[in-house]
């Protein structure tokens, strides 16, 4: 009978306890995030892949296909090829393969690339249910963007700008992030807040 009382004790002590946490979360603000239409504020120092950087002066990446990035990579998930134009001092890329698959985002290439020509993306919105959409040509999605400026490039203060989420339209829902690099018109760009 003591043993029958004590269980009943404790149960309804364990009871009240849990109900007195629930009610006490029920009274606390939401920290739900309604995604798309809000975002979060992603870290000044989130690591997405990796991306070609664009020389300012040219127009074209800085890469000059030294393979230092392909070298350091221990995934073997990277691959540079290059020609060099008839009177240039210096290769240019015109292939920059990365299978995004096998990436650690451990940052060897980064920390490799002696001129910079390499960096951080601040994409994250990246799902698919296609292995091919994640195996990109860094080079070509480069070129796609033409001449406007990447929106991850840092301003002048260091602080770099809010990044853009891709998302794909809805007349194609299976369409992954490198289709949605290639085709714009199908896209809407979402501005992640910048709180």
């Amino acid at each position: 009978m003591k043993n029958a009382l004590v269980e009943i004790y404790t149960g309804l002590k364990s009871l009240f306890i849990g109900l007195g946490i629930t009610i006490g979360q029920f009274f606390k603000p939401t920290v739900t995030v309604h995604y798309p239409h809000e975002t979060l504020k992603i870290p000044a120092r989130f690591r997405g892949h990796i991306e070609l950087v664009r020389d300012p002066a040219t127009g074209k990446p800085k890469c000059f296909v030294c393979k230092l990035c392909e070298k350091a990579c221990p995934s073997d998930c990277i691959t540079v090829e290059g020609i060099k134009p008839e009177g240039a001092k210096r290769k240019t890329v015109t292939n920059y393969r990365l299978d995004f698959t096998k990436c650690s985002l451990c940052g060897s290439c980064v920390e490799a690339c002696r001129d910079g020509a390499i960096r951080f993306s601040r994409e994250y919105n990246l799902a698919s249910t296609n292995k091919e959409d994640y195996i990109m040509d860094l080079f070509k999605r480069l070129e796609a963007e033409g001449g406007t400026q990447n929106p991850t490039q840092p301003t002048a203060g260091g602080e770099p700008q809010p990044a853009t989420a891709t998302i794909p339209s809805t007349t194609n829902p299976h369409a992954g992030p490198a289709s949605a690099q290639v085709q714009p018109a199908t896209t809407a760009q979402v501005q992640l807040e910048a709180k």
